[in-house]
């Protein structure tokens, strides 16, 4: 599990419109709030996803970005933003190379059937590039909400 104090692991990955997101381009600029989640259009997901947006224009007034990060592929995803209406950038981790390094992917097994998954997590990266905030397991409802009030506090 990743700590808050130490400095995020970086990546470059598509988004829904296939343009490569790197995290280190936000350094010295914006606070991210780097978001894993199950799978796009499932019910908890969905409604986390339709929460951050919501509340995206108070987000961006405290200089922050939000990405949220799944396996699924940039396809799903721009059809996923487009049905609901999301304002969050997608982030296409189909490798799993960046839910490996923070810690949020399982391994499942149905029916003899190994297959991943991820563990509902959030992770608050500063202007530094520096965790302020890891969570893991999080409830989707009310999260995006909670994760606001954190940024709040630091900007404070």
């Amino acid at each position: 599990m990743l700590e808050p104090g130490h400095p995020a692991p970086d990546f470059e990955l598509p988004d829904a419109a296939m343009d490569m997101v790197k995290l280190s381009d936000y350094r010295g600029a914006k606070t991210v709030v780097l978001y894993f989640y199950h799978r796009d259009d499932d019910p908890g997901c969905t409604r986390e996803a339709i929460e951050f947006s919501d509340l995206a224009d108070r987000f961006e007034r405290s200089n922050t970005v939000v990405l949220g990060v799944s396996l699924d592929d940039p396809f799903c995803h721009e059809a996923f933003r487009d049905k609901h209406g999301l304002l969050v950038r997608l982030l296409s981790d189909s490798e799993t190379d960046v839910s490996r390094r923070y810690h949020t992917l399982r391994e499942l097994e149905r029916d003899g059937v190994v297959k991943f998954g991820t563990i509902r997590s959030t992770f608050i990266v500063d202007r530094a590039g520096t965790l302020r905030h890891t969570l893991y397991n999080v409830t989707p409802r009310g999260h995006a909400a909670d994760v606001l009030k954190l940024i709040q506090q630091l900007d404070a």
